[in-house]
């Protein structure tokens, strides 16, 4: 019998989750601008590293935007429907994988075109940070997975349709378990292969930034049918 691991929640995780709890509440509302990282960090009693990292995953997510000399702030949206992908490991078969294969391709291949077309400078900026974390942190599994995550979420984010991100957070916690499996692949691989995941995201990003919406469909479509290869062949080399 397998037993599901129990893993424990990172600072920033715990961070983000009291932020959105705060606004399922009512204590910040739309609109509302959030205390200075300096303020937060003294009233969560955590880093600034661990601020930085909450706000760029609500930020992702579409919760809160984040304008430039005036600070962050709650945007429009309906709190309810949003869950973090914080601590949800799931153990997946290769059926599971298949049917979240389909949802992605169904969800991101239509984000990214619409990204292209909607996409704010905001929005450019929440992928340009996801990017760098996964160019960073190339090597490493964890922070790579974090990363990957972030920047696939502000793709639907720059959609600017709430719906479509709270269905992306609706299975975010097998994406995010799918994503974490074919990063170890790629990674265990050759360095060749880690530095070609990092090029598909940022080949996505400049279709994006370029508003180039057939193209930025396009290559999310081979990106995620690049991961659904991976998958499959692992599998069938490892039954």
């Amino acid at each position: 019998m397998e037993y599901k691991q129990i893993k424990s929640r990172k600072i920033y995780e715990q961070v983000a989750e009291a932020i959105l709890d705060m606004i399922r509440k009512g204590e910040l509302n739309p609109g509302d601008k959030l205390d200075s990282v300096q303020q937060l960090a003294e009233n969560f009693q955590v880093g600034r590293a661990a601020i930085r990292e909450a706000l760029s995953a609500l930020r992702a997510m579409g919760i809160v935007e984040m304008k430039q000399g005036e600070g962050t702030f709650v945007r429009e949206f309906d709190p309810m429907s949003f869950t973090l992908p914080l601590s949800t490991a799931a153990l997946m078969n290769m059926n599971d994988i298949n049917h979240l294969l389909e949802v992605r391709k169904i969800l991101e291949v239509g984000a990214a075109f619409v990204a292209a077309t909607k996409r704010t400078e905001q929005d450019l900026l929440a992928m340009e940070y996801a990017l760098n974390e996964m160019k960073n942190n190339i090597d490493n599994e964890e922070l790579g997975e974090k990363a990957d995550w972030l920047f696939h979420l502000a793709v639907a984010s720059a959609s600017q349709n709430p719906i479509l991100v709270s269905l992306m957070n609706n299975v975010s916690g097998m994406m995010v378990e799918a994503m974490k499996e074919t990063r170890k692949i790629w990674l265990y691989s050759n360095q060749a292969t880690a530095d070609r995941l990092y090029q598909e995201h940022e080949e996505i990003y400049n279709a994006i930034r370029a508003k180039e919406p057939e193209k930025a469909q396009q290559l999310m479509l081979n990106h995620i049918s690049s991961v659904e290869n991976v998958l499959k062949s692992f599998h069938r080399t490892n039954k």
